[in-house]
């Protein structure tokens, strides 16, 4: 009997690890989904409302009604009181408080911080393509994970319930 319990925590366990894999990576998914709908948000406000990055912020804040949405919104008036100058640094701030770190790897973050302006960003035109080149970055991430997502999710899943059989006649 506790053999078949203790046979059953571990399938159950090699299976969850498999399972969570599989959110974990979705998850990722959806992130880079939600980011690059707030690029392309800041790129159509730039381009069309010939607003400048903070505005954009604000203007693309609310527009979306997420975690996201609020930290647009806050960097943009918070940006707008501070003068503008420090828009680097609190929009960077604020979407790492708002993305947190479930699911957001080093290279999507470069990716998505790599618009913020250094020096000789102030040209409008500048600021579009860097904003594009970010979104399109994140579109062939996401496209990526998404043709290889589903067949790495079942392959998780698949191994850890394998694993866990494989555990179970080894001690059993």
């Amino acid at each position: 009997m506790l053999r078949g319990i203790g046979g059953g925590m571990i399938l159950a366990g090699c299976l969850g690890l498999g399972i969570s894999y599989r959110v974990n990576l979705m998850g990722r998914i959806r992130l880079l989904q939600q980011l690059t709908e707030v690029l392309e948000l800041l790129e159509s406000e730039i381009r069309y409302g010939q607003s400048t990055l903070p505005e954009s912020c604000f203007k693309a804040g609310k527009k979306l009604d997420n975690r996201l949405g609020r930290a647009l919104q806050e960097i943009g008036r918070e940006t707008c009181e501070s003068g503008g100058e420090s828009f680097p640094r609190i929009f960077r701030e604020r979407m790492e408080q708002a993305i947190g770190e479930r699911g957001f790897k080093r290279e999507d973050r470069e990716n998505f911080f790599r618009f913020i302006p250094g020096e000789g960003f102030s040209d409008e035109k500048m600021q579009l393509r860097a904003v594009e080149s970010c979104r399109e970055r994140l579109e062939k991430t996401r496209e990526r994970l998404e043709r290889e997502g589903a067949e790495k999710s079942r392959i998780a899943v698949g191994l850890g319930a394998m694993s866990g059989l494989l555990l179970i006649l080894v001690l059993w």
